[in-house]
């Protein structure tokens, strides 16, 4: 074989590998339903259960990396903190160790027809869980197929002299093999990957099991490598937990490496005791490796966490999120308490709402990547809300209520609805004032090509308007005042509520006009329409939905029966103004 068909069998093998873990990680996640998140922020109570968490979460996705990094998102939002994510951390190593172990198996003579197997779910399976398995089969089969592709290339490495050099290098200096299988890891971005390739060498006879040890030591440090990228820009909570990461990684590199020695002769002792082939000696040494650092490291971990604030200094940005507490056993006991427990927890969700406007408007008038990161961590935790408040709710409806609870039901599922596409109007707000950024970039770059005078004498980027800030206040307003209705039955506060809807539809009526007015003065940009129109009526449709809790409070006053038929809003602004003018008529 050339040096050339070597190469290109080896990175050919190398892609459909990856492709493998990935497409096998993600068909494992589907079948698990999206589920993961809820694994890790709602079952790491303690350290132990922790661990347990990022050992179930990486096996599902096997990838430890993907694991952290959903670690460092939920420590940013305030969801975990940063002792959970440590625990977390602890566990993904040894979740991990599950794909080294699945390689182990050499299954490689039947990859083809496993990735057969699973073409013909994929492609002639209509049902979503057929789909699944037909993607866990054919990432399994791709998996081992790569595999034997890169086996193949490297075969003829054990006859270089070059290769069986640095080999014996590594067995003497086993710091080389560390810096070795980091800087392989951290090319790859899997320690999977790493894994494999020496699984495949140490079969092949290759690799030594002394020389193998310390790069597989190596792969622990390169993993971390998605997690640090993952935490660029991010906030102090995310840089600390990334840094936990490093430093559990290192320091079991360095102590099982200074010994190698007896370690070496116990993976030696139970592979010749469990008949183990050689790549299942390499998965049980993994294993055995990131069981002993985390029964090391586990008792240290406050001092882990103590550490790493003082490596990363700072004061950590709490968005005072909090995960969704709904207990279940209520809804048979009292179902008036569990409503009671869905109420208050759809308040939680309004204020989230509330604070990712308050976000929204903020990186409307200064575009600091802080602002944005807001929104998206308060759209993560109003979605959430909505998951679990829908699924409450209608185990709820179920329990045997009376007519008036069953309302009261009724109406906080369609609350949380509301609360959810306020939220989703948020994140409008923010790819609008993005998009606008853009067009006037665009149009800045064409005025200085085409060497035309701009027509705008603004320094700025966006048109900052007063009367948009205006807006921004009374929907904001609104969106507070719906909160107090909700929790104090305020209907005098209701009514304060529809008689500010009539001022903000004027203030969006002249936001429009003003538009218009600009263009057709000669001062306007393209930009400015996605700000002055855009923006507005996605604000204009967040106070129509507080509308709905004011609506429904006076109507209960004045003895409306409530329709829940009044209020399906739409998308378009002509039905959303429709259904809200039916519902004013009714209530009148």
């Amino acid at each position: 074989m050339s040096y050339q068909e070597m190469l290109f069998s080896f990175l050919g093998g190398l892609g459909i590998f990856l492709f493998g873990i990935k497409y096998l990680g993600d068909g494992l996640q589907k079948a698990a339903g999206n589920r993961l998140r809820e694994i890790l922020n709602r079952f790491t109570s303690t350290p132990f259960r922790a661990v347990l968490a990022g050992i179930i979460v990486t096996g599902l996705i096997q990838s430890s990396s993907g694991t952290t990094v959903l670690a460092v998102g939920l420590v940013s939002a305030g969801f975990m903190t940063l002792r959970q994510a440590i625990g977390v951390i602890m566990g993904a190593n040894v979740g991990t160790t599950v794909t080294a172990f699945i390689i182990g198996f050499n299954l490689s003579e039947y990859a083809l027809p496993i990735i057969g197997a699973g073409a013909i779910l994929l492609f002639f399976s209509k049902r979503t869980s057929l789909q699944s398995i037909g993607q866990i089969l054919f990432g399994f089969g791709a998996l081992f197929y790569g595999l034997k592709l890169m086996g193949t290339a490297m075969d003829p490495l054990k006859d270089l002299p070059q290769f069986n050099e640095l080999m014996i290098s590594v067995s003497h200096h086993p710091v080389l093999g560390v810096g070795i299988g980091t800087l392989l890891t951290m090319v790859l971005q899997s320690s999977s990957a790493t894994i494999g390739i020496l699984q495949q060498l140490y079969m092949q006879g290759s690799v030594t099991l002394g020389a193998a040890l310390p790069i597989l030591f190596g792969d622990n440090i390169g993993t971390t490598i998605t997690a640090i990228i993952a935490c660029l820009g991010a906030s102090v909570a995310a840089k600390r937990t990334a840094a936990s990461h490093v430093i559990f990684n290192l320091v079991g590199a360095l102590i099982f490496t200074i010994l190698l020695a007896p370690f070496t002769k116990v993976v030696t002792f139970f592979a010749a005791s469990l008949g183990l082939n050689p790549a299942m000696q390499l998965a049980f040494a993994h294993g055995l490796f990131n069981l002993s650092n985390l029964a090391i490291q586990f008792w240290f971990i406050p001092q882990i966490e103590m550490l790493v604030k003082k490596i990363v200094p700072g004061s950590e940005k709490n968005l005072n999120i909090r995960a969704v507490t709904l207990s279940e056993p209520i809804i048979h006991t009292s179902s008036v308490m569990a409503i009671e427990q869905a109420k208050g927890e759809v308040i939680q969700m309004g204020n989230y709402v509330l604070s990712s406007l308050n976000s929204a408007r903020k990186y409307y008038n200064d575009t600091k990547e802080e602002w944005r990161d807001d929104v998206l961590q308060y759209e993560d935790a109003i979605n959430q809300c909505d998951i679990e408040l829908t699924e409450y709710l209608v185990k709820i409806s179920v329990s045997g209520l009376s007519p008036l609870e069953s309302q009261e039901q009724a109406m906080l599922l369609e609350f949380t609805k509301d609360f959810e596409r306020i939220g989703d109007h948020s994140i409008n707000i923010i790819r609008y004032v993005e998009e606008s950024i853009a067009l006037e970039e665009k149009q800045r770059a064409k005025d200085k090509r085409n060497k035309t005078k701009s027509t705008s004498s603004r320094q700025t980027f966006l048109l900052h308007d007063e009367d948009l800030e205006l807006l921004f206040d009374k929907v904001s307003k609104n969106i507070r005042d719906a909160l107090q209705v909700l929790e104090n039955d305020d209907v005098e506060l209701a009514q304060k509520m529809l008689d500010r809807e009539e001022e903000i539809n004027q203030l969006v009526e002249l936001l429009r006009k003003k538009y218009i007015k600009l263009m057709t003065n000669g001062e306007g940009r393209a930009a400015d329409g996605v700000l002055l129109i855009d923006i507005s009526s996605n604000l204009e449709r967040s106070s129509d939905r507080t509308l709905h809790i004011a609506k429904y409070f006076l109507g209960n006053k004045y003895n409306f029966k409530y329709d829940t038929s009044n209020f399906h809003y739409e998308e378009t602004e002509e039905a959303a103004d429709e259904a809200l003018g039916e519902a004013g008529e009714a209530l009148d």
